[in-house]
């Protein structure tokens, strides 16, 4: 009998129509546009509708998903999102109200919550479902509006974030050239206090209480942590694979900071067209950030079948992870 591998057999994506540049933040808080560009690399960033929740970008996006892999909406046995933003503060899941608008019914459904590290959590997690038999076709979403938790007077903040959704099927075969070869998934959860939203179980929102449930960071200590855990996790994950950088077609980080990002690639020596850049654009989308790259990379006709892509990611927690992952998918027309 074959072994069975996991492997991402689609990538969906979409980001809201409504544009916040640079230009607009001018006007909103103290900052300029060569500030931003030059602390961050992001020029635009996208932001959901009023109408709009988190479920509700990534049902869009899982569609899309579900479409390309060439499955109905029954196929899928498996619903995991990622998100820090989602559509209500405890419960119901994001992913269960993603269910329920793709009409996937009595199927489990829950939320990964690692912040912007949630899509390789739930790659980690579909994965061991997949290759354990427990799921046949896993459908994983990040999904952010966290501009619904942005305080525009902090500046440190309101800058980086967008809104925006992607998401991927993860699906069963037989073939270790399309197969997602690892997953590498850590925490320190005694450092929660550099990035964090409030308003849980330890500072509740009470009436007469002034309080909105803001996201909050510190920023130059979150930078030089995630430098140093995101260099020593993609080195780490190469090496226990026997792979190096030039074997890398596609390096897919998640898009916090440009300098981050830069910090990263040159610790394993990749070269600059490896390294896939959409921060300008969509700016921080949290969890949804790594699979809107891999999107982009799709729809521009530069993803193959059984291309390699080095993932990596970090965020609140504080959380981290990288990945190996084959794309297994139809190279696109």
């Amino acid at each position: 009998m074959s072994k069975i591998y996991a492997s991402m057999l689609s990538i969906g994506a979409y980001s809201p129509e409504k544009r916040l540049t640079n230009a607009d933040l001018e006007k909103m808080v103290d900052t300029t546009d060569e500030w931003i560009v030059k602390r961050t690399g992001i020029k635009e960033r996208r932001v959901a509708a009023d109408d709009q929740a988190a479920s509700d970008l990534g049902a869009i996006a899982a569609r899309q998903a579900i479409e390309r892999a060439n499955l109905a909406i029954g196929d899928i046995d498996l619903i995991i999102a990622a998100t820090l933003s989602g559509d209500f503060l405890f419960m119901p899941s994001t992913a269960a109200v993603i269910a329920g608008k793709l009409g996937a019914l009595n199927i489990p459904a829950f939320d990964a919550l690692a912040a912007c590290s949630g899509f390789i959590y739930a790659l980690a997690t579909a994965k061991a479902y997949v290759e354990s038999g427990m799921a046949s076709n896993a459908l994983i979403v990040g999904a952010e509006a966290s501009s619904r938790f942005m305080d525009y007077s902090d500046r440190s903040v309101c800058v980086l974030f967008g809104d925006g959704a992607g998401a991927a099927v993860i699906g069963a075969t037989d073939d270790p050239s399309k197969a997602i070869a690892d997953v590498k998934i850590s925490s320190d959860g005694a450092q929660w206090d550099n990035l964090y939203i409030d308003g849980g179980s330890k500072n509740p929102i009470r009436e007469g209480k002034p309080h909105k449930p803001f996201m909050r960071m510190k920023g130059n200590e979150t930078f030089k942590l995630a430098v140093r855990a995101l260099s020593n996790d993609v080195i780490e994950i190469l090496a226990r694979n026997n792979l190096n950088a030039s074997q890398i077609a596609h390096f897919v980080p998640h898009q916090a900071n440009l300098r981050i990002i830069k910090a990263v690639g040159e610790a394993i020596g990749l070269r600059e067209d490896q390294v896939v850049l959409t921060i300008d654009r969509y700016g921080n989308t949290s969890a949804a950030s790594i699979p809107m790259a891999i999107n982009d990379l799709y729809e521009a006709k530069r993803l193959k079948t059984g291309d390699l892509m080095l993932l990596d990611a970090f965020g609140g927690g504080l959380t981290w992870g990288s990945a190996l992952v084959r794309f297994g998918g139809e190279t696109p027309r």
